[in-house]
């Protein structure tokens, strides 16, 4: 069970997370039947810590109240080198510190960018861990023994946790709560912040991510073409046929200016365009895959599992309108992927 949590601040600390690990090991909810912990913050530097948002925040405490932590969280903050050799040596006292917690069983949590001290530290090395999807290819190439996964809101890997990006953060937090003391707690805290105590699915469905954009423009009319026509069953053939140029040639050109092949390309299609009218209607799921030329529901849903982590039910419960009526003779739909 958890009393003692410390959270270490980072240089420009990013106030948004912080505010979070204060909302949900701060508040006093024993009216709730939560436990009471005793919530400390401790500067990574000595002095005030500067915010990112220009006003400094006082952590009164020092490094030794790591030495008695049931849980440390680091907040987000700046992921680049110490800029002065002070800096630097209060930095590494930090991670002598987060190193010797987790030898002694502490678990020990970031939030978003927090996951490049604990990489710092060593602590990520061999493990599965993530961060905010913006900054996970730096954290992989910064630290390449560490398993990053950009899909995901949190990992736990015990005794080292991980959260991604902003509001992932709670996530991460409540999971904390529920793993080390009860889902009751998890679940009053949750309802007293407002928000869901578990959510389904990972970071990839909050990325704008469209599909890799092609390096030349040969083919630029075909898919085009494919992205107007996502119901027509064509194979790569009629494609290459469409082209003017044998199959071998015209798939291996494709790979070459999207990163993906024809087909995959097309089913990522079908699932932005699946998703659009997930977002913007109430029509049944298997008139959306008639739509967007999937063969059934259950093919949209294994597709859409892949490329957004989630059902193409999740999806529409978080994103969908809840005003539209769920008559597909009464909303206007187009078979076409969005444009990105």
């Amino acid at each position: 069970m958890l009393s003692r949590v410390v959270v270490v601040l980072p240089p420009l600390t990013e106030t948004f997370e912080l505010g979070v690990a204060c909302e949900v090991f701060g508040v006093d909810r024993r009216d709730d039947g939560v436990p009471v912990y005793e919530l400390t913050l401790v500067s990574a530097v000595p002095g005030p810590v500067h915010t990112r948002h220009g006003y400094d925040i006082a952590a009164a405490h020092d490094l030794s109240k790591l030495d008695d932590a049931d849980l440390i969280i680091v907040s987000a903050g700046n992921m680049e080198p110490a800029e002065s050799a002070t800096e630097a040596r209060a930095v590494a006292r930090v991670l002598d510190a987060l190193r010797a917690a987790v030898a002694r069983g502490v678990p020990v949590a970031s939030l978003c960018t927090g996951a490049f001290m604990l990489g710092a530290a060593g602590l990520l090395d061999g493990r599965r861990c993530t961060t905010h999807w913006r900054h996970a290819a730096a954290l992989a190439e910064q630290f390449p023994l560490a398993r990053v996964d950009p899909s995901v809101l949190y990992v736990a890997d015990f005794p080292i946790y991980t959260s991604a990006g902003t509001a992932a953060s709670i996530d991460l937090c409540l999971h904390l709560v529920r793993e080390w003391d009860s889902a009751g707690s998890a679940n009053a805290i949750a309802r007293r912040m407002v928000v869901a105590p578990h959510r389904e699915g990972g970071q990839a469905q909050f990325v704008n991510r469209p599909l890799p954009s092609a390096t030349g423009y040969s083919l630029g009319d075909v898919r085009e073409w494919m992205r107007q026509n996502l119901r027509d069953n064509v194979t790569i053939a009629d494609l290459a046929k469409m082209a003017g140029m044998s199959t071998r040639t015209f798939a291996r050109l494709f790979v070459d200016e999207t990163g993906t092949t024809p087909l995959r390309w097309l089913n990522d299609q079908r699932v932005l365009a699946a998703q659009h009218l997930l977002e913007s209607t109430r029509v049944s799921l298997e008139f959306i895959a008639h739509e967007v030329g999937f063969s059934s529901a259950a093919s949209m849903r294994t597709h859409f599992l892949r490329l957004r982590h989630v059902t193409p039910l999740e999806y529409r419960r978080v994103f969908g309108l809840k005003e539209l009526v769920d008559n597909p003779s009464s909303t206007s739909v187009a078979a076409t992927a969005p444009q990105h």
